[in-house]
């Protein structure tokens, strides 16, 4: 059984709906996509890395709604740019895992598909989830 956390705990998580203005595959990468997250007004655009290379193309995912956590601590992911500057992920795409058949395994060592969470109707960008 997982373990429990309170409902206080739970609403400290802000969950949002955010839209993919870009995204991209980081030459250094072969797991991590790069996006461009569009937050609404109260939080701006945001980076976000998801390991979800494997399973969509950056332009599938262009234009498109999905649902974010945005109150993690910036995490750091990948090697530095030839600028110096380090990749930080400000956020975390939420998703559900689907098993694959072998056959379809694309290098997932869990045998998974993440199923990307995406509002059932268009909602301005930085809608809350409660």
């Amino acid at each position: 059984m997982p373990d429990k956390i309170s409902f206080s705990d739970f609403q400290k998580l802000d969950i949002r709906v955010g839209t993919v203005v870009e995204a991209s595959v980081p030459e250094w990468s072969h797991w991590v996509m790069k996006l461009k997250v569009d937050l609404g007004l109260e939080i701006g655009e945001r980076t976000i890395l998801a390991g979800i290379m494997k399973f969509y193309q950056p332009k599938e995912l262009v234009g498109k709604q999905f649902i974010f956590v945005v109150n993690l601590e910036p995490k750091k992911i990948g090697p530095k740019e030839p600028d110096g500057t380090q990749n930080f992920s400000t956020g975390m795409m939420l998703a559900a895992c689907r098993p694959m058949s072998k056959k379809q395994e694309t290098g997932n060592k869990d045998g998974e598909k993440p199923i990307l969470f995406s509002p059932w109707e268009k909602l301005p960008s930085g809608a809350k989830i409660r």
